[in-house]
């Protein structure tokens, strides 16, 4: 990131733009133009939260080397990394004691499928839920997944220590980056923005945001809801 000394103002890089659509009022491109500004300072504000999170200090250690059932087998914590320095852990809220997965978390994998070739290009990638691995790969047949990495956590283990269990035993969504440096596991990073860091009106939904589906439903007149979510079926 630039040093913000270096920076330009925002509102001027926003009126160099030049952009224009048809019909537009005065009133309307003022308008924009200063958004555009605020956006400029978001994309800002993301870059300068982005290099804090790279620089925080080493984590803990991963207290064990957990064992997961893969759809090849059993397979280790450390062996997720496979040939990479750095592992992305989504945990999927599908515990035994669900009927159905949750649809938000169905809904975040969705969008996340069709990248996960991309993704496993710079780090490792997996989805660890509690449920038994035959159940999983039932579900991504039934949902069309194609290229999710599904694991399951059967004794809880994992899912206990990097709080993808609730409090009373009920699944949370979490995600977790892990590293190996030098021969040592560490945690790295967590979302851990919830129900108790929610502003009034809002849902309990981090920053940065996972979901395109957000992402693209903020860029509208309608927006996001906090009391709308997506369905498994419709």
């Amino acid at each position: 990131m630039n040093d913000v000394q270096s920076l330009r103002p925002a509102i001027e890089l926003a009126m160099k733009n030049g952009v224009r659509f048809p019909n537009e009022s005065a009133a309307y491109r003022e308008a924009r133009d200063a958004l555009l500004a605020e956006e400029i300072e978001l994309r800002r504000h993301i870059e300068r939260v982005a290099e804090q999170r790279r620089r925080l200090p080493p984590g803990g250690a991963v207290p064990g080397n957990y064992t997961f059932e893969g759809e090849n087998g059993p397979i280790s914590f450390e062996d997720l990394f496979a040939d990479k320095e750095t592992l992305v852990v989504y945990s999927y809220m599908f515990g035994p004691e669900r009927e159905r997965p949750c649809p938000m978390c169905t809904s975040l994998l969705s969008s996340w499928d069709g990248e996960v070739p991309d993704i496993r290009q710079r780090v490792s990638f997996a989805v660890v839920a509690r449920s038994p691995i035959r159940r999983l790969i039932d579900f991504k047949e039934e949902r069309g997944w194609h290229h999710l990495p599904l694991y399951s956590d059967m004794t809880g283990e994992y899912s206990r220590d990097y709080h993808a269990l609730g409090a009373n035993g009920s699944d949370d969504a979490a995600f977790n980056v892990f590293t190996r440096r030098d021969g040592t596991m560490r945690h790295f990073w967590s979302q851990e923005m919830g129900a108790v860091t929610a502003d009034p009106g809002q849902d309990p939904r981090g920053a940065p945001d996972l979901m395109p589906l957000w992402t693209i439903l903020d860029a509208t007149p309608e927006a996001r809801s906090p009391h709308w979510y997506p369905k498994l079926s419709y």
